[in-house]
């Protein structure tokens, strides 16, 4: 019978578990389960290895609530950071370990959480799966030729000296452009937008530099509607007259992700409208049960320090209703610098 189990060892459920351990609760009564191999997987996968990962990020104010902060940081800087909270709290987390059930007792304040490996209860369940469930794709056929062609992240293949059209308006979007402009690719940029209002000011203005430079083309309310194999490079059909179809040698899609909300729903998490309902402090309707990180700031996500500030707030309501521990204002712990 665990106090506490996270679902989720990316930065919110860490710093949940971080709380939780600075409230008085004993590290060997939480544990979180992640269904990849390793923590922060998300950050690992999509990031490159030279993205800033920004403390500001979409207006969400750079403040912090709880025990842990972080200042604009490399990549390596906040996974080192992240490495070192889980090592100096002792925090059990079980890798390759995938959640199906969560089951609610009626008579008591008890979970039960079924797993592929087995089960094990809780007094408290805190969800902190992120919001890229799966990145988002195409409503039109990808042809299986092209399946090494086709990418939605840039860390997985190594792209240099290519023909590279991305696709999308957010702050990934530019994120990837600079990045491959960086490998000395020849880059076009596709959205159905006129502007960029998606992006944050920085890389808003990156992505309009590089434009000026001619070092990425940008095809603004441009829409693709199919793609097609041709001799197994992607070719490209636009759905504007004077576009018509281009070949790349690679494209890759910035449509953000999916919100898991199967697996919100199949929990007992109610929705309003698109977005999962929450309560005071990130609680769900399910009496104990909170929703932390990503999934909290709605289907737009938000920063790592919102992922840190919710798992703080989250805290106070879980010492106050349910667990024998003392949540209050503290000093954060040192940042990655």
């Amino acid at each position: 019978m665990y106090d506490m189990i996270v679902i989720g060892a990316g930065p919110a459920g860490i710093s949940m578990a971080s709380e939780a351990c600075a409230a008085g609760i004993s590290p060997g009564n939480i544990l979180i389960l992640e269904k990849a191999h390793e923590h922060s997987f998300s950050i690992k996968k999509y990031y490159p290895d030279n993205k800033l990962v920004t403390a500001n990020y979409k207006g969400f104010e750079a403040a912090c609530t709880g025990v842990m902060c972080l200042v604009d940081s490399s990549k390596h800087e906040t996974i080192s950071y992240l490495d070192r909270t889980i090592r100096e709290n002792s925090i059990t987390v079980h890798y390759e370990e995938t959640v199906f059930k969560i089951h609610r007792e009626a008579e008591e304040q008890r979970f039960t959480i079924t797993t592929d490996r087995g089960s094990y209860d809780a007094t408290v369940v805190v969800i902190a799966i992120g919001i890229l469930g799966k990145p988002n794709k195409p409503g039109y056929r990808i042809p299986l030729p092209l399946k090494d062609r086709i990418l939605f992240d840039v860390t997985t293949t190594d792209v240099a000296g290519a023909d590279v059209l991305v696709v999308g308006g957010g702050d990934s979007a530019s994120e990837y452009c600079q990045y491959l402009v960086q490998k000395g690719n020849r880059i076009t940029l596709s959205y159905r937008r006129l502007d960029f209002s998606r992006m944050n000011d920085i890389n808003r203005e990156s992505i309009l530099a590089l434009a000026e430079r001619r070092q990425v083309e940008i095809l603004s309310g441009s829409n693709v509607t199919a793609l097609t194999d041709a001799s197994g490079k992607p070719g490209v059909v636009f759905g504007e007259p004077g576009l018509g179809t281009r070949i790349y040698d690679y494209v890759l899609y910035a449509l953000g992700g999916t919100t898991p909300r199967n697996f919100l729903k199949t929990i007992g998490i109610e929705f309003d409208g698109e977005e999962p309902y929450v309560q005071e402090a990130h609680e769900t309707n399910v009496r104990g049960m909170f929703l932390i990180g990503d999934l909290s700031a709605g289907t737009k996500g938000g920063s790592i320090i919102w992922a840190f500030n919710s798992a703080n707030t989250a805290m106070k309501r879980i010492c106050r209703e349910y667990l024998r521990c003392s949540a209050g204002p503290s000093s954060p712990k040192s940042s990655p610098r």
